[in-house]
């Protein structure tokens, strides 16, 4: 009998680590689509045997069958659990980059800093600022040699007039009149129609870009391609010159910057419905989606340049050129790269006196040179060579 006893539970041993084998060979083959759940079926297939085995041995009591299933399968399935969750947890927040770095009068802070003092200065009535992620280091430049020293926290909307809701929460705080001006890319339908004393004010230019993973052999895509593969048209790599491989196009969330970009690039082209797991909510996340930690080396994703390629680093993604020409900044202020598009200074109605004199002073010479210093193209010419 114990000979029998100890059969049962190496087979019980066996069967428990061989589905769990299984499950996490059919996530990495899945790259994170519907077939993920192939690994649910084999966990569900091991289950039912581990359960059959163990009952046929006698000795084996019914009250501690259970217990050995609780222990070989949902125990795990809860570590598991939580260890993904904590690693998408770092993964999202290391992918968004650190803003820290971007606050004004902060030491040793990596904004842009004029040679002189700026022509306007303000002391008080202080024009609340927000807006996109990507734009925080360009109107926190802005803060910085404007407004007054002190500490300004772009997460405490409560006490600080520099704040960071990203690009829908900012267009809903511009709705709700709790802040002045926000710094964002176009407005989407949605968000024009909730501004009804919308002014927008184009202040600097930048390039919507495609990215993949360095491994993938495709460097170029015409709009047209762009367009196909966001509508669901061209599902396979090898149609655009790439590997025979499923695309795994990534999305954001509607009102976000980025998805307002891919739905101007798409034009009157549906979008197609992505599954959910590849609608990703930060633009960072996307662009960790793409790079080699999840496997994702057959995705696709977008964003603008200046996120991408300076705020979040270290990350193995590669811009695509679109109709042969590169995101470059030459080729962005000439207008050759063909998304190309302004971001602008937007306001709803706005009360606060030193808004209209702040705005004409961002497109004054110097408001210019702290954008083209911080690394985008300003929409008027500065000195700089």
């Amino acid at each position: 009998m114990k000979r029998r006893k100890m059969v049962a539970w190496i087979f019980t041993i066996l069967f428990g680590l061989l589905g769990w084998f299984v499950y996490g060979l059919a996530r990495i083959l899945s790259s994170g689509n519907e077939y993920m759940y192939v690994g649910f079926l084999c966990m569900a297939f091991f289950i039912a045997g581990n359960y059959f085995i163990l009952n046929i041995h006698k000795r084996v009591k019914q009250k501690w069958t259970w217990a050995i299933m609780v222990l070989i399968f949902i125990v795990p399935s809860l570590l598991y659990g939580s260890y993904d969750w904590y690693i998408r947890s770092i993964e999202i927040a290391n992918a968004e980059g650190d803003l820290s770095t971007y606050q004004p009068y902060k030491q040793g802070s990596e904004l842009a800093l004029l040679d002189e003092p700026a022509a306007l200065q303000l002391e008080e009535n202080l024009p609340e600022l927000d807006g996109a992620t990507a734009l925080y280091p360009v109107y926190a430049a802005f803060a910085e040699a404007v407004y007054p020293e002190r500490t300004y926290s772009y997460e405490d909307r409560s006490e600080s007039p520099v704040t960071v809701s990203k690009t829908n929460g900012a267009f809903q705080r511009l709705s709700k009149f709790q802040v002045d001006i926000i710094f964002t890319a176009g407005p989407s339908d949605e968000q024009q129609e909730a501004l009804k004393q919308m002014e927008k004010t184009a202040i600097g230019k930048e390039a919507f870009v495609f990215f993949v993973h360095n491994d993938n052999p495709v460097d170029s895509l015409t709009l047209k391609q762009l367009r196909g593969i966001y509508a669901g048209e061209i599902t396979n790599w090898e149609d655009v010159g790439g590997r025979n491989q499923k695309i795994i196009a990534f999305q954001r969330p509607e009102g976000s910057g980025s998805q307002t970009g891919l739905e101007n690039m798409m034009g009157k082209n549906p979008i197609m419905d992505p599954p959910k797991d590849q609608r990703v909510n930060g633009m960072g996340g996307v662009i960790e989606k793409a790079s080699d930690y999840r496997n994702h080396r057959n995705s696709i994703g977008y964003s603008y340049r200046f996120f991408a390629t300076k705020m979040v680093e270290g990350h193995h993604i590669k811009l695509l050129n679109i109709n042969g020409i590169d995101p470059s900044v030459p080729h962005i202020k000439r207008g050759d790269y063909p998304l190309t598009g302004n971001f602008y200074a937007i306001t709803n109605g706005t009360k606060n006196p030193h808004v209209e004199p702040f705005i004409e002073w961002i497109l004054s010479s110097q408001g210019q040179q702290l954008i083209e210093d911080t690394g985008y193209v300003p929409v008027k010419e500065t000195d700089l060579p």
